[in-house]
């Protein structure tokens, strides 16, 4: 496996994430009778966040990680940013999901979201100008 294809992983792994997501909210959407908007549902409010949150955190550190894999970087950096990412995403949906409050799993999601982002932009900055 290339840093290209570890990466391409990633990439199909958190795109069916996001379309999970969006299917949660359709079922939401349909559930509250809510075409637009969230009503009143709290429900439906959470799923948008939890997908609204994956389509913030997904793109920029995919962009990060192809950026990496197209420098050569080495497959276990790609591999670890790719399972941080996939891992922290899934935490964070689980956690919001569960309550608009705190939660571990939002925590830990979001550390892992910000860890894969800012590892994978040093990695860029010290490879541009190496």
């Amino acid at each position: 496996m290339t840093a290209l294809d570890a990466f391409a992983l990633y990439t199909g792994i958190n795109g069916l994430l996001i379309i999970a997501l969006a299917f949660n909210v359709i079922r939401h959407r349909q559930r509250a009778k809510v075409g637009i908007g969230i009503g009143n549902d709290e429900k439906l409010e959470l799923a948008c966040r939890v997908h609204g949150n994956a389509v913030e955190y997904i793109p920029v550190a995919l962009v990060i990680i192809g950026g990496l894999a197209l420098t050569n970087a080495p497959i276990l950096l790609i591999h670890g940013l790719g399972i941080g990412l996939t891992v922290g995403r899934l935490l964070h949906a689980w956690g919001l999901s569960q309550s608009s409050g705190s939660s571990m799993g939002r925590f830990i999601g979001t550390l892992l979201s910000w860890l894969v982002t800012i590892i994978g932009s040093l990695f860029l900055i010290w490879t541009a100008i190496s």
